[in-house]
């Protein structure tokens, strides 16, 4: 079975608009869960932008939730999310002026500081994965890392399918590295900027057994409610 992530950054992003504590990401971490989603994923950005430290300790506290917390390799954020202990860890790139993540690692250049940053998270039985390009470049450095899982940046596919434009090619580099990496026994994850349309065409790829949703989900909540739209997806991925 498939399972379905929600992202709630942007519940602090709504919240952190008026400086107030309306609405609770702590109480949205336990809604989702409620209404479906098999875990629960926040981003700690070194900027904290949206999720701020308190929100982080308070989510990865909940009882019976699965939590992935996405962060980067700065060794202050590294050092709280050890401490924290949430049951999965997603490594990120992170630039301080970009409006969201906007492709997968480098990890090439920062190979012996991630492989670092993965034995600690080991050491504490916390399920690691990296944020990574479609790239059999990028599953073979992962793998040589011994990570448990990757996540696959799925934004260029995602603004074709918006776009109406050919997504056939990067369909298939999503698939090959799919395919590559469970051959490998890594576990694969997909995610950035799916919507409806491309779940349904991504979910077609056995590989990928997990999907990181969050701007849409939100997004949609505005019109038809969170619980719909988390119901929709789980449909989407059990079909």
């Amino acid at each position: 079975m498939k399972r379905l992530g929600v992202n709630i950054d942007h519940i602090a992003t709504l919240r952190n608009a008026r400086g107030e504590s309306h609405p609770d990401p702590v109480l949205a971490a336990n809604y989702v869960i409620s209404k479906g989603a098999d875990s629960v994923t926040i981003h700690l950005r070194e900027d904290r932008r949206h999720i701020r430290d308190i929100d982080a300790k308070k989510i990865c506290s909940l009882k019976n939730i699965l939590v992935n917390l996405e962060i980067s390799i700065n060794s202050k954020i590294v050092n709280y999310a050890l401490k924290i202990k949430p049951t999965y860890v997603c490594i990120v790139p992170e630039k301080r002026k970009e409006v969201t993540t906007e492709g997968g690692l480098n990890l090439e250049d920062n190979f012996n500081k991630l492989k670092n940053v993965i034995i600690k998270f080991k050491k504490k039985n916390i399920r690691t994965s990296l944020f990574i390009n479609p790239s059999i470049k990028d599953v073979k450095i992962s793998k040589q890392l011994d990570v448990d899982c990757i996540e696959i940046h799925t934004g260029k596919i995602s603004n074709l399918v918006k776009s109406n434009k050919n997504f056939s090619k990067e369909f298939n580099r999503i698939k090959k590295c799919a395919q590559f990496a469970k051959a490998y026994g890594i576990e694969v994850h997909a995610g950035h900027g799916l919507d409806y349309k491309t779940t349904k065409i991504l979910k077609k790829i056995n590989e990928i057994v997990e999907f990181n949703i969050g701007h849409f989900i939100i997004g949609e909540s505005v019109f038809d409610g969170m619980s719909k739209i988390i119901k929709n997806f789980k449909k989407i991925l059990k079909s």
